[in-house]
């Protein structure tokens, strides 16, 4: 399975490609999708969605994992940044991409066995289990590779459920 993972934002989109196979990662690839604060918020909403679309056409992921957003006291800072995220779902959603939420808390769960795991913690593990020589930068894009490893796990779990499972 190809997963896309992504951390979203509109300044920085973290985008992390990984294939997961037989319980074993291998990354694809992975990066940021940047906007500039000097163009216009639409234009950089469209900006997102054209090279994220441009990403999802190169790799075909058969899915998407992308973080639930939560409150945010800063109110302007949450409404841009699910707009961007519903950008990327729309994205998605064109090529018939399944979509998965996660919180913050059931990624660092995934990633390192710990809900309450500190960033740097969740930096380190994913560098490991993606056998990586260094954490990505910016850290969105560690962001979402962690995101999409989650998936790997969330989405295999699952599907060794179905497996075990006996219908009448």
């Amino acid at each position: 399975m190809i997963i896309l993972g992504i951390d979203p934002g509109y300044a920085i989109v973290g985008v992390g490609v990984i294939e997961y196979k037989a319980n074993k990662f291998k990354v694809i690839d992975y990066g940021a999708i940047t906007t500039s604060k000097d163009d216009d918020f639409n234009d950089r909403l469209l900006q997102i969605h054209t090279r994220l679309s441009k990403i999802i056409a190169a790799y075909k992921p058969q899915a998407l994992a992308i973080e639930k957003l939560y409150f945010n006291t800063n109110a302007t800072t949450a409404i841009g940044v699910a707009q961007a995220r519903g950008v990327c779902v729309l994205a998605a959603k064109q090529a018939n991409m399944d979509i998965a939420e996660y919180t913050p808390l059931q990624v660092k769960q995934a990633v390192t066995g710990y809900g309450k795991a500190t960033k740097k913690q969740v930096q380190e593990m994913t560098k490991m289990l993606l056998n990586l020589e260094t954490v990505p930068k910016p850290d969105d894009t560690a962001d979402a590779l962690a995101m999409a490893i989650c998936h790997a796990h969330s989405a295999g779990s699952l599907s060794e459920k179905l497996k075990n499972m006996k219908f009448n």
